[in-house]
């Protein structure tokens, strides 16, 4: 697997929301990174996770995989459980990169996405959407 996405999910008014970002490049996007050598997808997932956004969780499951048409990357998708209470939207810096800052919030799952997503955040949010209802 070449990239982590770590599925976080909130119960909002009897529907689920999918935790994503506004990268500062003008793009939406899910959460995902590099798959480091020799790294579990599970460890990559709490990780990536931790590093984008902030937020501390571990695994409940793993989702299943999927390959990338345009650039034949494997995403690893594993569904995330954290304590507490996340707001409806907040900011964070990633230490890599450069230290950008992410606008964390929440997509409504059963919401068509607008603005401008990232073409492989498309896909993978319909991957993700299967991936729950099985």
């Amino acid at each position: 697997m070449n990239k982590a996405c770590p599925v976080v999910l909130r119960h909002n008014n009897n529907k689920l929301d999918l935790l994503a970002f506004n990268h500062p490049n003008g793009s939406k996007q899910l959460v995902k990174g590099n798959v480091k050598k020799g790294e579990h997808i599970e460890n990559a997932c709490v990780r990536e996770l931790l590093e984008e956004s902030g937020i501390q969780a571990q695994v409940v499951k793993q989702l299943g995989s999927w390959l990338t048409e345009d650039n034949n990357q494997t995403w690893g998708f594993c569904l995330m459980h954290y304590e507490g209470v996340l707001p409806d939207a907040w900011k964070h810096q990633t230490l890599d990169d450069g230290g950008h800052i992410f606008e964390l919030f929440w997509q409504p799952l059963d919401s068509p996405l607008e603005g401008n997503w990232k073409k492989n955040s498309k896909h993978a949010f319909q991957y993700i959407k299967h991936a729950i209802d099985r």
